[in-house]
């Protein structure tokens, strides 16, 4: 291998422990499993009080000529671009590091970011100065997703980690519902002004700095770390992929074996850049289109919108796991396209309504838009760690967030400011059903795959069992 997980210094992965005694493996375990996936679900929770505050006061910083919709889209869009970049290239890092250190590490240097935003006025002076200290937010931001990948893979096994993941994906929401809720109150507590917008970046960032202690104090990297057996032993549940063997390849060979070239991989990359597009661009417009658009309607009725989405996700994402397990046995593209099919659907109806319906027929409509959107989000990461050997898990998912927050949410950020700035709601909106029907193009494509390969693995178990 290139690079031995040892020059990563203090972050290194642990090495194997002496084996526990087997009388206290089945109680180890147990504890362990709980203790370590409350650590992953609190840390990813804490990335999205600080991920992109500046969609939080979107509405405020445009009303007080503070930026304009292209500036708010360049800087919301930095720290989602560095994201994008740093989910892939720290993913490499973190499937040869310690998850207990690298995730708090990067949720505390994240935080560290937004107090600078919020307490030093010449950051937000310039949307040079302030897109470039989001850009270091979002690399720092990289540092959540890949560990919380590791320990999934590690720690759960193939036939449980769906419904597991599922859960664990609204970690999400929890935070962005979270954000929500704490910048409305910060802003109606601590600002200065109307025009003062800065609690909204300190006051989550001071609940993310615990969070990032309570994840260290949580989080242990894999069960063999601390004497356990690896998780496919104990479960006498086998991977549907085998470990890649590190010591008879270079990492560059392995990266490009199960990643760059896998087709599925890269379908699912791509897919994700759609995915993403529509996550984001409603998600990141929500205040000022409600403000804009919506008789009656204030800053904080817009923020409430913004939570309302990020809280229907968790709903959402469950029930998108359940319907991938009972109704379509296993093959998760087929959920996607019936929970993408519904995004269209009701974005259609959101854009259609008056603007002097009442504020709570938005709210629904926003409710079922996230409440679905976040199904295919969670399964194509799921698909990623799921469908690579566990020591690569956290690059191959890396890979598809690359696409996803690079391009996806490239095109919702940026690209959804300069329509509306240029052309105006209606063009934006008809924009975005046509990225429907692309992204329902792609995971028809990517579900093919994946039905041959499901149907391939169902051949070779019948031919085991007739052995």
């Amino acid at each position: 291998m290139e690079q031995s997980s040892h020059s990563l210094g203090f972050l290194s992965a642990p090495p194997k422990a002496a084996p526990v005694a087997k009388e206290k493996v089945n109680s180890l375990y147990k504890s362990l499993r709980l203790q370590v996936f409350l650590g992953i679900f609190i840390g990813y929770a804490g990335f999205y009080l600080i991920r992109n505050n500046v969609s939080i006061v979107s509405a405020i910083l445009k009303e007080h000529d503070i930026l304009n919709t292209v500036g708010i889209g360049i800087v919301a869009n930095a720290v989602l671009f560095s994201y994008g970049l740093s989910k892939f290239f720290m993913a490499m890092l973190s499937d040869r590091a310690n998850a207990r250190y690298f995730m708090p590490l990067g949720l505390a240097l994240s935080a560290i970011m937004n107090l600078l935003i919020a307490f030093v006025p010449a950051i937000s002076a310039s949307v040079g100065v302030f897109a470039t200290v989001m850009f270091l937010n979002g690399w720092f931001q990289g540092m959540g997703w890949p560990p919380s990948g590791r320990v999934l893979v590690h720690w759960f096994s193939t036939t449980e980690r769906g419904w597991m993941t599922s859960i664990w994906n609204c970690a999400h929401n929890v935070g962005g519902a979270g954000v929500g809720l704490i910048s409305a109150w910060a802003l109606s507590h601590f600002s200065k002004s109307d025009a003062d917008w800065t609690p909204a970046f300190w006051a989550p960032a001071i609940v993310a700095l615990v969070v990032a202690l309570i994840a260290l104090i949580l989080i242990r990297d894999r069960p063999e770390a601390v004497g356990l057996p690896p998780i496919e032993e104990y479960r006498n549940d086998p991977a549907k992929v085998e470990a890649s063997d590190e010591e008879k390849g270079k990492w560059s060979e392995m990266l490009f074996k199960h990643v760059l070239t896998d087709r599925v991989i890269v379908l699912l990359a791509v897919t994700n850049v759609f995915v993403y597009t529509l996550r984001y661009g409603v998600l990141s417009w929500i205040p000022v289109y409600l403000t804009e658009e919506v008789q009656g309607v204030d800053i904080k009725d817009g923020i409430i919108g913004f939570a309302i989405y990020e809280l229907a996700g968790i709903i959402g994402t469950l029930l998108c796991g359940l319907v991938s397990d009972k109704i379509f046995k296993g093959w998760r593209s087929g959920a996607g396209l019936l929970f993408l099919a519904g995004v269209g659907v009701a974005i259609f109806i959101y854009w259609m309504l008056p603007a002097t319906a009442p504020l709570w027929i938005f709210y629904l409509l926003i409710a079922i838009i996230g409440g679905l959107i976040y199904g295919p989000v969670m399964l194509i990461g799921l698909q990623a760690i799921d469908l690579s050997p566990r020591n690569v898990a956290g690059t191959a998912a890396g890979f598809t967030g690359l696409f996803g927050y690079l391009l996806g949410a490239t095109l919702a950020s940026t690209g959804v400011g300069i329509l509306i700035h240029s052309f105006g709601w209606n063009v934006t909106y008809g924009v975005l059903l046509i990225v429907v029907v692309l992204s329902l193009i792609l995971m028809w494509t990517v579900g093919k795959d994946e039905r041959r390969m499901m149907e391939a693995r169902a051949r070779e178990r019948a031919g085991e069992t007739e052995r």
